[in-house]
């Protein structure tokens, strides 16, 4: 017969904390949030912690190098996507770990035969008023010149006009040659009045820019989360499928940790995949694991080894594997149960497993009670896919700046491995969904904000750090009727764009 739960799952918008009482001390400034990573033995320190208790999801829409660059500044980890080939993964691993605070490699490139209105589409596309131009349109083409704001007047010039002809030409540029320190950079940058500086290798081609307007804010980013060698942590995701060739790419790149990308974690397929990487590397390759939804779920990923654990299945913003499948759980349930079955298989064995929930966070205040009630960490799609790193296109919608975002189960990305139960090398039917989200900005400033919340939210429940919350947090369900007054209401708001 049938196991039945006696309770309902719950979401985290059936719960609201309850403030407990607040000391002196209780002030935002004071509040840490790093947390661990990856697992540890009672009394040891975690391999890598998190300066923040955020990660980005493993998504074509959303975990790029560009992402994995501004998310790792602020103290958190990104795990690039894993539905593409090996050589292009591994490449982008690459790409954050050699990145150098203040070196930016150049996402706005084309050749001198596009014209002003390839300009003013990928000025539109990408925000960057700096356009550079390489031989053969790539970032680290043979360069020949640049493109600013000051190189063109669209009322004046047509836009069928050809870059060559009025570009600032190598010739007119001043340059600097790779090898050259920062310091080195922003003196040419002050002393030549200049908003940007390339920087050329032997060979004249293109390896990155200097900005002027990065010069304070490479000195903003405290929290930068980083290896022994003061690089950028940085993650991936692999399956379950092609690991063999997969994970010697990544390692060889300089990934720091990894994640087997799944909709279901509690599997034979994951314990070898596991298995494997262990017999090859031992613990010295460090592997989450997931997706589960329970207790029993928890515990066979513990016993296989991985390092960290991911809750949550179907709770995403454009997943429909609970439409389609019938399979899932509300995530407030699911973390509830896992970080119970975590603390007690510490107690057990003296070995902390991190849990990170995934999927279920619509507002920032979630991000809160997930950490409430046992998370380590919450790994987060649609919020950061909003951002200007992500690597989806912006476009306009009815008047309004959009994100493109689409789920790995969605026919677009068509990541058959993450579903994958053995049998055709293909996905049988879609789980997730293609579709816009509200552009917002940029990472830097809207982590910022979320994280204000956060930790206000916890100065109100007394707790300076994330272990404190978890053991001081007051949690209640609310009824619909609650929820509703939670909001504005019975008022009339005023237009925010009024004067």
């Amino acid at each position: 017969m049938a196991f039945y739960f006696k309770e309902p799952s719950r979401t985290f918008s059936e719960y609201l904390l309850v403030p407990g009482y607040s000391s002196a001390e209780c002030q935002p400034k004071n509040v840490c949030l790093k947390t661990p990573l990856v697992k540890f033995k009672k009394g040891e320190e975690p391999r890598i912690s998190l300066n923040i208790p955020m990660i980005s999801a493993i998504m074509q829409s959303v975990s790029n190098d560009t992402l994995a660059i501004a998310l790792a500044k602020e103290g958190g980890v990104s795990f690039i996507y894993g539905s593409q080939t090996v050589e292009d993964q591994a490449a982008m691993v690459k790409r954050v770990k050699d990145y150098k605070a203040g070196f930016v490699k150049s996402t706005s490139n084309l050749t001198p035969e596009n014209t002003l209105l390839d300009v003013l589409n990928l000025k539109e596309k990408n925000g960057h008023s700096t356009v550079a131009i390489t031989h053969d349109g790539t970032p680290n083409g043979k360069l020949l010149g640049i493109v600013t704001g000051r190189d063109y007047r669209v009322s004046r010039m047509s836009t069928d006009l050809k870059v060559k002809e009025f570009m600032t030409p190598l010739e007119k540029l001043v340059t600097a040659k790779l090898g050259v320190t920062l310091k080195e950079a922003n003196d040419i940058i002050w002393d030549n009045k200049l908003n940007s500086l390339p920087v050329i290798d032997e060979n004249g081609c293109l390896d990155s820019f200097v900005f002027r307007k990065d010069y304070e804010s490479n000195k903003n980013n405290p929290l930068e989360l980083l290896d022994k060698e003061k690089r950028l942590v940085v993650g991936a995701g692999i399956n379950t499928r092609d690991y063999k060739e997969r994970v010697p790419a990544l390692i060889e790149a300089g990934v720091d940790v990894l994640c087997i990308d799944s909709s279901e974690g509690f599997s034979e397929w994951q314990k070898l995949t596991i298995e494997w990487i262990r017999e090859q590397y031992g613990d010295s390759v460090m592997v989450g694991a997931g997706n589960v939804v329970d207790a029993e779920g928890f515990r066979f990923l513990a016993e296989c080894g991985a390092d960290f654990i991911k809750v949550g299945i179907g709770g995403g913003s454009i997943c429909i594997t609970r439409e389609t499948k019938g399979i899932g759980r509300g995530q407030a349930t699911a973390t509830i149960e896992v970080a119970k079955a975590r603390d007690e298989y510490f107690k057990e064995t003296g070995i902390y497993v991190p849990i990170c929930s995934d999927g279920g966070i619509v507002h920032d205040y979630h991000i809160t009670l997930a950490l409430a009630m046992g998370s380590d960490f919450v790994m987060l799609g649609r919020y950061f896919s909003r951002f200007d790193e992500s690597p989806t296109n912006k476009v306009k919608i009815n008047g309004q700046y959009m994100k493109e975002y689409w789920g790995e189960g969605s026919a677009r990305a068509r990541n058959w491995q993450r579903y994958d139960l053995g049998g055709d090398k293909k996905l049988s039917f879609e789980e997730g969904v293609d579709s816009y989200v509200p552009y917002a900005g940029s990472l830097k400033d809207n982590v910022a904000i979320s994280l204000a919340k956060v930790k206000s939210t916890m100065c109100n429940c007394g707790a300076l750090t994330i272990p404190e919350l978890q053991q001081k947090a007051k949690l209640t369900l609310v009824s619909s009727t609650s929820i509703i007054e939670g909001g504005a209401h019975d008022v009339v708001l005023k237009d925010k764009t009024s004067s």
